[in-house]
């Protein structure tokens, strides 16, 4: 992949002249997220309408979801008549990184960070609680990719270049991790590794980075017992039916019991008092149950196809800034959905990292949506062929 440079401050303040929003939009990114969107509320109804059996209402994570999608639309509607380049304005880039790490500080102030099942990773505004994390993600992205195509920054270097590269990344991991939630704080560093790989970083030092990180894992993961009995459960989980491994053995039971088609949709027993939480981190346990292998192919294939047409875009963008901005948002959504799914077919510990789109949350469907309106953006100015200033 080759990127041209762009110069950010003339480039950012390019001007857009389009005559619609979606007119130019690449047009497979538009249907595979429409779809991904669709099936992923289809999909939360099947996981989540036995609340009703509580005396709930069976929409009642429908309803948040569809909040959480409005607050998205509103949002990519505005993310879609702005410059995406006007992104790599200092102010936007660094306010937005600066917010996010002092957002994911309060996060880890006891009684400031609201505590949900052992972890701190949520903030309360009123009625409404959100997951800074889900920000710092493309926080982080967005200023790696605001830095990487900098004139003046060499990326070859290990301390000119690569450190200072990886210091906010690093700042916004140790924070996550603190929560804990090694999964999210993960896969920061993997899309950093991926960005500063693809725009030049040299192999050696990539590799002296990528085995101090694999240390500072392990050593995180052996620290404390119960981390150790997550690691070795997932193994095993069926040895540890009554603790640790008790939810991956009953999303492995789901996919058993789902067979090649599925029991259909809905029809599930597993999110019935078995499957802790099916609506959330699990959701895909409830693909497999309802919809079957082919059911989970088929969700997979979209998700597949949606980062392909992202990376598509990443590829055709003439300037430097534009695509790293897309090379990383389509890789987060690649890595968070294949962590996701490495965890609850077992491949992986148990960790808390939702599937986009499917999962609820209000909130980090927003930002999903609001990440990909950065994508269409930058499909759009390549259709309308809107030059980077050189």
């Amino acid at each position: 992949m080759t990127f041209r440079r762009a110069n950010g401050a003339k480039a950012a303040a390019a001007p857009r002249k389009r005559s619609g929003l979606l007119r130019s939009v690449d047009r497979g990114l538009l249907i595979t997220f429409a779809a991904l969107l669709l099936s992923g509320l289809i999909v939360l109804y099947a996981a989540s309408f036995y609340n009703a059996q509580d005396g709930g209402s069976p929409l009642s994570e429908v309803y948040s979801q569809l909040t959480g999608i409005a607050a998205g639309a509103l949002l990519m509607l505005a993310l879609l008549r702005v410059d995406y380049r006007a992104l790599a304005r200092p102010k936007v880039a660094t306010t937005l990184l600066l917010a996010s790490v002092a957002l994911l500080v309060l996060v880890a102030v006891p009684g400031v960070g609201r505590m949900v099942n052992g972890s701190r990773r949520w903030l309360r505004l009123g009625p409404l609680s959100f997951q800074p994390s889900e920000m710092a993600k493309y926080a982080v992205i967005l200023h790696l990719a605001r830095l990487l195509s900098r004139r003046n920054f060499d990326v070859t270097k290990l301390f000119r270049g690569l450190v200072p590269a990886f210091l906010f990344p690093g700042i916004a991991f140790l924070l996550i991790l603190l929560q804990p939630n090694l999964s999210t704080a993960g896969s920061i560093l993997i899309v950093s590794a991926v960005m500063v790989m693809v725009a030049g970083a040299r192999w050696t030092h990539l590799g002296m980075t990528g085995a101090a990180g694999f240390a500072l894992a392990a050593y995180y993961a052996m620290s404390e017992d119960y981390r150790r009995a997550r690691l070795m459960s997932f193994r095993d989980p069926f040895a540890y039916l009554s603790d640790e491994g008790y939810q991956l053995s009953q999303s492995l039971l789901a996919f058993g019991s789902g067979g090649l088609f599925g029991m259909g949709l809905g029809k599930g027993r597993q999110k019935y008092a078995f499957l802790p939480y099916p609506e959330s981190d699990f959701i895909f346990a409830v693909v497999g149950e309802d919809m079957g292998l082919v059911g989970c192919v088929a969700i997979l294939a979209l998700f597949m196809a949606f980062v392909f047409f992202g990376l598509r875009v990443a590829i055709r963008c003439r300037d430097r800034f534009g695509s790293l901005l897309a090379g990383g948002i389509a890789a987060m959504i690649g890595v968070q959905t294949v962590l996701n799914v490495a965890v609850v077919i077992g491949l992986m510990p148990t960790t808390g990292l939702p599937l986009p789109f499917f999962s609820s949350g209000g909130t980090s469907v927003s930002i999903l949506m609001g990440a990909t309106a950065i994508l269409m953006n930058i499909s759009a100015a390549e259709r309308d062929n809107i030059p980077a200033e050189e």
